[in-house]
């Protein structure tokens, strides 16, 4: 028999297995175990056992806790393998969520009915300053940490598997994108005018990009003739207040952004006013100087950057947004104006035009009606033209059949094109 149960106390099991005999000696070799709960649990656990030494996947039970391991796989592993932002992330969540919650359990008895009920608390109670609950998308990124933690504990030989591998996470919902529409796009720009950050905000409008590919651009970066800009760099703020200017979110964020003549225009006139400051202070521009700086050389501060819009939309008394929804309205608004997908996925940086769709979806029935409207006059047109000697040259009146909905449509993408690019 390769295991057995003995009952302890009374809500506690010594689960013995047999895993083999000693080389040397030829003596068995038995591990103990113990399980607090039913006689059903720890027969569970039994199974699990010999089902492992039966796999190759038994791994000796050690004194070492969930809150141990991912301490130790935070400073070797994820020190070495991730970005500055992504350890000050995970070491955020590893110290206030999971350790707290989760640390005290060793790690071969970590059940997935643990991990299931953090979830639901997390959902419910989870946020550090006690105000309620976590959103489903921060306890899935909880989730994913977990899951990577135990991945490489089971690889290094000190857990016998993954068991965030059978637990569900909390399914996020779909973010609603809080944009501007072309009617509010001016009431923004006439509040932003009076904001140390104007130039930025219209770049983030009138190009899509995301805040730390703005804050990094350095004048070798634009081509002010040529109306083009190239992210090749995102800057972020460190907690410590360490400024951090690395390679962009993906390879696909290194891009070419085209420029609108209005833009290119303002940053014309933003680099002659930085270029006349720094002769004030000695220090003359040159290409490796950042578009955007504090004074000092540095890129500018992001937080101040978002708190700044955040108290501008107020007081414009626009909808409640975030900075990062100028982003999405300037896909939108693209999207709307009838440029191509494909084009929009480029400018954003995306890794494939099915993203960008996917984030947009909200723009296609429109999108669709119109497409739908535009084919059925092509057909009206090419049959009228085979069957009749009409004169096809002879505009119709607004309103007459169905050619004036195709009229509005056109009307309408003109007016959202000339906004998107010449405002």
């Amino acid at each position: 028999m390769r295991g057995h149960i003995r009952k302890r106390g009374k809500k506690s099991w010594s689960i013995v297995v047999d895993v083999g005999r000693d080389s040397e000696t030829g003596k068995r070799k038995q591990r103990w175990h113990t399980i607090r709960g039913t006689k059903r649990d720890a027969e569970r656990a039994l199974q699990e056992m010999l089902v492992a030494l039966e796999k190759g996947t038994y791994v000796k039970p050690t004194q070492l806790t969930v809150g141990e391991w991912l301490k130790q796989w935070y400073d070797t592993y994820v020190r070495m393998h991730t970005t500055p932002r992504t350890q000050e992330s995970y070491r955020s969540i590893i110290t206030h969520h999971l350790v707290p919650a989760l640390g005290a359990i060793p790690l071969v008895h970590l059940q997935p009915q643990q991990l299931q009920s953090y979830y639901m608390r997390a959902v419910s109670e989870g946020r550090a300053d006690g105000r309620g609950g976590l959103s489903a998308r921060s306890v899935l990124y909880h989730h994913r940490i977990l899951s990577e933690a135990l991945k490489h504990a089971v690889k290094m030989g000190v857990a016998s598997r993954n068991v965030a591998e059978v637990v569900d996470p909390p399914k996020p919902c779909r973010v609603k994108l809080n944009i501007l529409g072309p009617e509010d796009v001016a009431r923004f720009l006439d509040a932003a005018r009076e904001t140390l950050y104007y130039v930025v905000y219209c770049v983030l409008l009138y190009t899509g990009l995301r805040r730390g590919e703005a804050l990094a651009l350095k004048w070798k970066n634009v081509d002010l003739l040529g109306a083009e800009l190239h992210v090749v760099e995102s800057a972020f703020k460190l907690g410590d207040g360490t400024y951090v200017v690395k390679d962009p979110k993906t390879p696909h964020s290194c891009r070419a952004v085209a420029l609108p003549p209005s833009l290119a225009v303002l940053l014309r006139e933003h680099r002659k006013d930085q270029a006349a400051l720094r002769v004030q202070l000695g220090k003359p521009l040159t290409d490796n100087d950042f578009v955007f700086e504090d004074g000092e050389g540095k890129p500018l501060d992001p937080n101040a950057v978002t708190r700044t819009f955040i108290k501008l939309i107020r007081r414009a008394g626009l909808p409640r947004m975030r900075l990062h929804d100028l982003r999405h309205t300037h896909a939108t608004l693209m999207l709307k104006a009838g440029v191509h997908p494909k084009v929009v996925s480029e400018r954003l940086g995306h890794a494939g035009v099915s993203i960008t769709l996917d984030i947009y979806s909200h723009v296609l029935p429109g999108m669709q009606e119109a497409a739908a409207e535009r084919f059925d006059k092509l057909l009206e047109t090419s049959s009228s033209t085979s069957n009749s000697h009409a004169d096809v040259s002879k505009p119709l009146a607004k309103g007459e059949g169905t050619e004036s909905e195709p009229w509005r449509i056109r009307t309408a993408d003109t007016l959202i094109k000339s906004q998107v690019l010449f405002l």
